[in-house]
């Protein structure tokens, strides 16, 4: 009897210490992003040195997309914690997938602010495109049906006129080959995003039309979305997190690093570092230093994607938003 009470609590001091030792397992976040640099985590832990909480109370791994579409479903699976979403696929997901617990939580760059960065879709330079009238009967590139180009190019051309399917046909693309299906005529306009747009061939051969500025105005383009429950449950350690990558993010936006930036954008996209004079300056998106969405912009997006359609019904963001994470991390900061 002594030799099976002491087999049990032997096996009670494992279990307990097993107990321990998985909550100090550090919390592991996943967040995504689509276009390289341009998208925080695509670039984060190029500074991990500067979260002084990495490995501690959490880690985290960047996870790329081709769109913010397959984020919905990825989030839905909880095969990723933070959606990179845009301005269109956060009403997508609230509304179409009934993800009504999705919480917007940080900026992660806006779209037409005053004095920065507006993205536009270009069209061959020789071509007989001169204006939107003209892409009647043409083909359209989109990197996924839903995203933030996606819509935005949907409301320009019904501004025109033209709608999806009856006057054009749509076909999806990622980022870096659609200069060379333009150049190639298998698509008749592209949405040129950042770093993308600068390509010093795709300026050879393209021009302009119009800018997403013109199609919707001001977006909060992209921003960090996450599940309620996640947020509940794991609360110390994502403020943990939001402190530190605030931290990073105002050494990326420091005009002081600027050349250690361009060099770590060289070293990812495998181009000369000269090619990034534009990174983190007013040629590149607006991006708030304090991660603070523009909430305002976003509801006029959400009501414009009511208006084309894609949504049932209208919301209020700011009940679907938690900026209490970010307001914390801040004030850790000062």
């Amino acid at each position: 009897m002594k030799t099976v009470k002491l087999g049990c609590a032997a096996f009670c001091v494992l279990a307990i210490g097993a107990v321990f030792t998985a909550q100090a397992e550090p919390l592991k976040i996943r967040g995504s992003w689509v276009a390289p640099v341009s998208n925080w985590a695509s670039i984060w832990l190029e500074k991990k040195d500067l979260a002084v909480h990495y490995g501690k109370s959490y880690v985290f791994e960047g996870v790329r997309y081709a769109g913010t579409p397959p984020m919905i479903t990825a989030m839905a699976n909880n095969e990723l914690e933070i959606g990179d979403l845009a301005y269109s696929t956060l009403p997508i997901a609230i509304q179409n997938a009934g993800m009504d617990d999705i919480r917007v939580i940080a900026d992660e760059f806006q779209d037409g602010a005053p004095g920065y960065r507006a993205d536009d879709f270009q069209v061959l330079a020789d071509g007989p495109i001169q204006k939107v009238e003209d892409l009647k009967g043409k083909v359209i590139a989109t990197n996924a049906a839903g995203s933030g180009v996606d819509v935005a190019t949907r409301a320009m051309l019904r501004k025109h006129g033209l709608e999806a399917n009856r006057d054009y046909t749509i076909v999806e693309a990622p980022f870096p080959g659609m200069r060379a299906m333009l150049a190639e005529k298998k698509v008749d306009i592209i949405p040129t995003v950042l770093p993308f747009a600068l390509d010093p061939e795709l300026k050879k051969i393209a021009r302009p039309l119009f800018s997403i500025t013109d199609a919707i105005g001001v977006t909060q383009f992209a921003m960090w979305a996450m599940r309620k429950p996640f947020i509940d449950q794991h609360r110390a350690e994502l403020i943990d997190f939001l402190e530190d990558t605030m931290r990073i993010e105002r050494w990326y936006l420091d005009p002081a690093n600027h050349d250690a930036v361009a060099q770590i954008a060289a070293t990812m996209t495998k181009q000369p570092p000269e090619r990034f004079g534009w990174l983190f300056t007013k040629a590149d998106y607006f991006r708030d230093p304090n991660m603070r969405p523009n909430l305002d912009a976003l509801q006029q997006s959400v009501g414009m994607m009511k208006d084309l359609g894609m949504i049932k019904a209208t919301f209020d963001v700011k009940a679907h938003s938690d900026l209490s994470l970010i307001e914390e991390a801040a004030k850790r900061l000062k």
